[in-house]
């Protein structure tokens, strides 16, 4: 969308199924820049997009971000996404999307991430098998979470 007297447009903004970021098919791979994507990042009915003096769309193939390390330690677990932050997990927001994949909420219930394969063995790997309900279940402490099936 160019103005004729300026001949500036917005760029094309996308995220990709790994949470790679690009800017008219070309990956953005600089730190600084990533770094002012992500936290500028919203979300609202209309979609996905980035405000500056104008609303700059942003397409999003999956999820914005991705979990790519869970660990747990002892009642909590933790989430490391691909924008090096590492923040507290609420289980309650698990859940397995199409092809088995796991996903959680994050920054502070704003968005949502996709594990990767890692991450996603990682969260497996402490899930039981619960057999009356045939699902998955994530158990800490005194209170478990039910990995259900969405979408």
């Amino acid at each position: 969308m160019a103005t004729p007297e300026s001949g500036w447009r917005l760029p094309k903004l996308s995220i990709d199924l790994d949470g790679d970021w690009f800017d008219d098919g070309v990956e953005v791979t600089h730190p600084g820049v990533l770094a002012s994507l992500r936290s500028g990042l919203r979300r609202d009915a209309q979609g996905y997009f980035i405000q500056t003096r104008v609303r700059i769309p942003v397409e999003v193939a999956d999820a914005p971000f991705v979990v790519v390390r869970f660990e747990r330690s002892g009642d909590v677990v933790a989430v490391f996404l691909n924008d090096g932050i590492e923040e507290k997990m609420d289980p309650a927001t698990l859940r397995i999307g199409p092809g088995d994949v796991p996903y959680c909420a994050v920054k502070g219930g704003q968005f949502e991430a996709r594990f990767s394969r890692a991450a996603a063995h990682q969260l497996l790997g402490l899930a039981e098998y619960d057999e009356p309900s045939g699902r998955g279940v994530l158990r800490l402490g005194l209170r478990e979470y039910s990995l259900r099936r969405s979408g």
